[in-house]
């Protein structure tokens, strides 16, 4: 069963950062590209960060250019973003997502979503 499991959300003031964290199961998480995603109310789903499956590559959404750090865990089955200087402009539901070929096809698996607000 292919599972993607977020966690690390909540409520943060304006200027404080969070770690967010998706551990990965059911599936070759080593050969697969890993995203996150975030949306809020009445706004469309945005990409804000994605790392290659070997993790050697990372890019980022402009909108969280230079507060944004993605990264990945082989060993743990587990990709993280790290967020700073965080603004009421980053509140949304975040989603991990993971996407790549397997066995000739390309699959996608979202995970259910972590919450964060940012506000004082």
């Amino acid at each position: 069963q292919v599972q993607l499991v977020e966690s690390g959300g909540g409520l943060v003031q304006p200027g404080g950062s969070l770690r967010l964290s998706c551990v990965a199961s059911g599936f070759a998480f080593s050969d697969y590209a890993m995203n996150w995603y975030r949306q809020a109310p009445g706004k469309e789903r945005e990409l804000v960060a994605a790392i290659s499956s070997s993790g050697s590559s990372a890019n980022y959404a402009k909108t969280v250019q230079g507060r944004a750090t993605v990264s990945r865990d082989v060993a743990k089955n587990t990709v993280y973003l790290q967020l700073a200087s965080l603004k009421p402009e980053d509140t949304a539901m975040y989603y991990c997502n993971a996407a790549g070929f397997s066995d000739g096809y390309y699959r996608t698996y979202w995970g259910q979503g972590t919450q964060v607000t940012v506000s004082s």
